[in-house]
């Protein structure tokens, strides 16, 4: 089995060693060694039965694991990933599938990703890396996922979609059929997308409206 470091201690970071445990039992995959955490108040303790071994800098001193960062927000996972990257350019970076999740062979998934329990993921399907797609989430057929993209539980993707870099799509809202959503937009909790949502900027509703723009 390959060893495996969880960055990010804190309640996603936990379902993720659920789900290296699930996937575990199924098929033996990870040594899951513990959590890193660039919190100070959690250095050295232990949660969950799991150590927390170290901040970023703490990545060198493990060269042979695997990674997976367990940071919901896309932006800061873009970050944490970058730091680690800084601090060992030849860091490895793992993938946890939970079990349940239904998914053809039809699929191609970047390095760092990570997918839930009970998501359906079809055919013909392109997942980047450091991608997040949390419980009961359905992707369809010829979706693209750019890098660090966030999908928040029950989140329904169409077909022929373009999610772009490091988006987020709330918890519960729905994209229909061949829409866009451009680079770093986040669309809110229970949003219906039926137009294409332009980059860097926060669309909410049914149907979803941009109602700010951002720069960074």
């Amino acid at each position: 089995m390959k060893d495996l470091i969880i960055f990010g201690a804190s309640g996603f970071g936990r379902e993720v060693a659920w789900a290296a445990e699930r996937q575990n039992k199924k098929e033996p995959t990870w040594n899951i060694l513990g959590f890193m955490d660039d919190a100070d108040d959690i250095q050295g303790t232990e949660i969950n039965g799991y150590k927390v071994l170290g901040k970023t800098a703490d990545v060198v001193n493990y060269p042979d694991a695997y990674f997976v960062v367990a940071v919901g927000t896309s932006r800061t996972r873009e970050k944490i990933v970058s730091n680690m990257k800084t601090v060992n350019p030849n860091i490895k970076f793992g993938t946890v599938i939970d079990p349940t999740v239904e998914m053809s062979d039809l699929v191609t998934i970047g390095e760092g990703t990570i997918i839930c329990a009970h998501t359906i993921i079809t055919v013909n399907i392109e997942i980047g890396s450091h991608v997040i797609i949390n419980l009961d989430c359905t992707v369809g057929h010829d979706a693209i996922l750019h890098d660090f993209v966030t999908l928040y539980p029950s989140v329904n993707v169409s077909g022929i979609t373009q999610i772009g870099h490091a988006v987020e799509l709330g918890t519960g809202m729905q994209i229909i059929q061949g829409k866009t959503v451009g680079d770093y937009s986040i669309v809110g909790a229970g949003a219906v997308v039926v137009k294409d949502i332009p980059a860097k900027c926060t669309a909410v509703g049914s149907p979803a409206k941009p109602i700010k723009f951002f720069e960074e």
